[in-house]
């Protein structure tokens, strides 16, 4: 997915998590991360805490939505995603994504994948892999600055 590109809508999941949000109730009120994750990802376990810190930390100016893409056929156990969702305490809304259809729009090759929308849903900041959550921290602060 490009830079300044708009966001695609969320359809085409396998199941809801933690509650099922659309395209048109994350635009307009504030910037939104879309996080992509896998259970087969250890790198994607690793960072789970620090991506629930930044969660917690812009409860109210950030809305965080994940993305469960699967790697491997085993990952697309649906009881393995939830066991491993409750033990990393991802209560985000999560979009389970068995069929590849939101991965393949947002173009995904790795994960972790980190989508940052501004507050009109156009593409301001994509990371992927461990980088650190201090690019994506001033990307989210310089969006929410936006909106104030």
């Amino acid at each position: 997915m490009k830079l300044r590109t708009p966001m695609p809508e969320l359809e085409g999941a396998t199941t809801w998590l933690n509650g099922q949000v659309n395209r048109d109730e994350l635009v307009g009120d504030m910037p939104t991360l879309i996080h992509f994750w896998s259970v087969s990802c250890y790198l994607c376990k690793e960072v789970m805490p620090e991506i629930n810190r930044f969660r917690d930390q812009y409860k109210g100016e950030l809305n965080v939505i994940a993305v469960h893409m699967p790697r491997s056929k085993e990952d697309t156990d649906i009881k393995e995603i939830e066991k491993i969702a409750a033990r990393f305490k991802i209560n985000q809304p999560i979009f389970v994504d068995n069929e590849l259809i939101l991965s393949d729009a947002f173009n995904i090759q790795y994960v972790p994948a980190y989508f940052v929308f501004d507050r009109s849903g156009v593409l301001r900041h994509y990371q992927s892999g461990d980088s650190g959550m201090n690019m994506l921290a001033k990307r989210v602060n310089r969006l929410i600055e936006e909106v104030k």
